[in-house]
């Protein structure tokens, strides 16, 4: 019938508007895990733990991930409005003045260039350095970027100096400053995780207070951590309690406990939730 074949004629245009969308939504999700992954593994490392021991899902990482973003997003934007801002300025001023200024701005650009790639390049004597892991794709990326912006002005006022070097060229630089974008922003992420990690730490007292019983000794080493041991009853399988411990975070069957007061001698307390302990989650020392 005459409407079977309009639907057919338009399935091939139905998924490819579909496929525009669903693209660019799974390349967000993918992102969006990353910079969660990053973040949080920096977080939870600070106390000794292994972010992939705890068992997060994905809706986990992602519903995290604006925290460590919303900084690198702020500063794009406004940098991408600031630069169009000065292109819209800059495009309309080219002439024998602005070909010396651009000159001189491409080989500003290459400086910064040479100065990322040497960072790169000596990763092994300054890798150490803490903030490496930012300055050298910033650097990277700002020389990358004046370089091809630079090369750009120059086409517009010599279109017939376009060739496929010239072309492949500009590529090669693009890709270098996605990249450098990239690796900067998850350097932010895990900067950022780090930073909450070390708020935490001075603030255990705000994480839920947990007091937990035991069916043996834990023989823990921190000085913070309170053991009492349980009056023996009939029917009674628990021996010891615990207090002034704190939860960290929930993982799947387990619960990571640490001390309410941090110590450089403290460590992480992995419970399971199987029967073999007893937790109790205490309220808020603040009246009604």
């Amino acid at each position: 019938m005459p409407g079977d074949g309009d639907d057919r004629s338009r399935m091939p245009e139905w998924i490819g508007t579909w496929a525009g969308v669903i693209a660019p939504v799974s390349v967000l999700s993918a992102l969006l895990f990353y910079f969660g992954y990053v973040s949080a593994r920096a977080q939870y490392d600070y106390f000794g733990v292994d972010v992939d021991a705890v068992g997060l899902d994905t809706q986990h990482y992602v519903m995290r991930s604006p925290q460590p973003l919303l900084v690198p997003l702020i500063v794009l934007t406004l940098l991408g409005a600031g630069l169009l801002i000065g292109h819209a300025a800059i495009r309309d001023r080219i002439g024998t003045a602005g070909s010396r200024a651009v000159t001189a701005a491409s080989a500003a650009g290459l400086v910064v260039l040479a100065a990322g790639t040497l960072l790169l390049a000596g990763y092994p004597v300054a890798g150490r350095w803490s903030y490496y892991p930012l300055v050298t794709p910033l650097l990277l990326a700002a020389g990358g970027g004046l370089t091809g912006y630079t090369g750009y002005l120059r086409r517009l006022s010599a279109p017939e100096a376009r060739t496929i070097a010239r072309r492949a060229a500009s590529v090669l630089i693009y890709v270098l400053v996605a990249a450098s974008v990239f690796w900067a922003t998850a350097t932010v992420a895990q900067f950022s995780g780090r930073g909450l990690a070390m708020n935490q730490a001075r603030n255990l007292g705000d994480l839920p207070r947990v007091i937990l019983d035991t069916k043996e000794r834990l023989h823990l080493r921190d000085p913070t951590v309170q053991e009492t041991a349980l009056p023996a009853e009939e029917g009674q399988t628990f021996r010891y309690r615990y207090r002034r411990l704190r939860l960290l975070i929930v993982g799947g069957d387990r619960l990571f406990l640490v001390p309410e007061i941090w110590s450089p001698s403290n460590s992480t307390l992995v419970v399971p939730l199987d029967g073999s302990v007893r937790v109790q989650f205490q309220f808020q020392p603040d009246p009604p």
